[in-house]
């Protein structure tokens, strides 16, 4: 076969993805009559299609690729390890990257996070911390405790349990039943805050953090174990947490007993400007959650990160954590993380973020002059936009209305135009950004033009 890119080779992977694939979170028969987009190669914070045509990745690929794309050092590293040793488990062994990698997270996560358990993925992840969450109980003699709260329209992954987490009813519904214990709690989206709250930002904050403990109570504080929050919600589009909001959650699970799980599956690693979003927002977890970022996407990983109390009853006689992964803690993932933190440091994209993310905001304010702008909303490289069909009332769209506008033009249209990010009715319709931390103002300027021309257009068709 000639190189990727001939015509012939392009029609010919046509043909066999729409025999074979099945990708995820699509509907197939978009594709009936036409072509999948084919992304062959990336550079930075661009790809390029089968065609050559270049798109700007304004979505880090899935909230991803942090570093960017085409970065052969981090590449190298994973062919390294690969020659050394490709794969052993960490099933009562251990191997040099997955250590060297534990001691490192530990040194960067805050406060007692000493203990790192690997997974493959996020969802994963959350599913470990509560089984975790589960037998940790057990073993110290509370075993009623099984009930997570979480927020409503949060996402917090695809397997059984993570799901049961998740807060989106349209994602759970086909494979209920879940298992029990999943209990839902206000978000902190202020621009749809209840009425008697939407008058202030730190009593809106306040209102809904005491929701999770009045949760709690209903409940009974003896049945939760857990409470599941993202720094900076994703799902609905980018909702921060009001100033005060964490510290007043922290308080209310340590009244009760309850364990606080940061699920920074996208806010970790500099996506907040920060390795962890809970540092960012000043609170200090009993578990932390997290996957993309940590390889930038150069190889798959996952993990949580777990305080020195709850690894305590399982450092002694016969206890031990009944649960692992085949593929988790894999030696040339580990090895392709130490690159890809080497490159954060080497490149300060901490820094990048912190400094930058001012001008980020604004020039997506920019925006805000279209009828069609409802709300800009984030922090650090994750912004959410809101529409609406009518500013002063912040009317939203109906479900035809939204499939119309999402489905039926803004994905295609913006993807053609040349930016990659998410058009998502998960909520209120939204469009996300998360574009790689080395980004500067002139790719700002990049999304604020084509979503500009696009949105306009996008008004005039309604």
């Amino acid at each position: 076969m000639t190189a990727p890119g001939k015509d012939h080779d392009v029609a010919a992977l046509q043909a066999s993805a729409k025999r074979h694939m099945w990708l995820h979170f699509t509907r197939m028969s978009t594709y009936a009559d036409g072509d999948m987009p084919l992304i062959v190669r990336g550079s930075g914070p661009y790809v390029f299609d089968s065609r050559g045509k270049r798109y700007l990745d304004g979505l880090s690929g899935l909230f991803v690729s942090q570093i960017g794309h085409g970065r052969t050092e981090v590449a190298e590293a994973g062919a390294r390890q690969g020659a050394e040793l490709a794969y052993f488990p960490l099933w009562s062994y251990a191997h040099p990257r997955a250590i060297e990698l534990a001691e490192r997270l530990a040194d960067l996560a805050p406060g007692d996070l000493n203990r790192v358990f690997f997974t493959t993925s996020g969802s994963e992840a959350v599913e470990s911390a509560w089984k975790l969450a589960k037998q940790y109980f057990k073993a110290i003699g509370e075993p009623g405790r099984y009930k997570v709260l979480s927020r409503e329209i949060a996402y917090h992954g695809t397997s059984m349990g993570a799901l049961a987490i998740t807060g989106l009813p349209g994602l759970k519904e086909p494979f209920e039943p879940l298992p029990a214990g999943g209990v839902r709690v206000p978000n902190t989206n202020f621009y749809r805050a209840p009425e008697f709250v939407a008058h202030d930002l730190t009593v809106f904050g306040q209102w809904a953090a005491d929701e999770i403990e009045r949760a709690i109570l209903r409940e009974g504080p003896e049945s939760v174990a857990a409470v599941f929050l993202e720094p900076l919600q994703n799902s609905g589009g980018c909702f921060p947490p009001p100033p005060g909001y964490f510290p007043r959650v922290r308080e209310i699970c340590d009244r009760y007993g309850v364990l606080l799980v940061s699920d920074e599956v996208i806010c970790a690693f500099g996506r907040l400007g920060y390795y962890f979003g809970s540092q960012r927002y000043g609170y200090q977890p009993d578990i932390i959650t997290f996957a993309k970022g940590v390889t930038s996407g150069y190889a798959p990983l996952g993990g949580m990160m777990v305080s020195d109390a709850l690894m305590e009853p399982f450092s002694q006689g016969s206890a031990t954590f009944l649960h692992g992964v085949t593929f988790a803690g894999h030696p040339v993932s580990c090895a392709v993380a130490l690159a890809n933190l080497d490159v954060f440091e080497k490149e300060d994209l901490l820094g990048n973020v912190r400094a930058n993310e001012g001008a980020f905001r604004a020039t997506l304010e920019k925006l805000n002059d279209l009828p069609i702008v409802g709300d800009v909303r984030g922090d650090g490289y994750f912004y959410g936009i809101e529409m609406v069909k009518d500013k002063a009332t912040r009317e939203t769209f109906s479900d035809d209305e939204s499939e119309r506008l999402l489905r039926g033009f803004l994905s295609h249209a913006l993807f053609e135009a040349g930016l990659v990010c998410r058009a998502d009715d998960r909520g209120d319709p939204v469009i996300q950004l998360s574009p790689p931390l080395n980004c500067t103002q002139e790719h700002f300027d990049e999304m604020e033009q084509i979503l500009r021309g696009v949105l306009t257009e996008a008004w005039a068709r309604l």
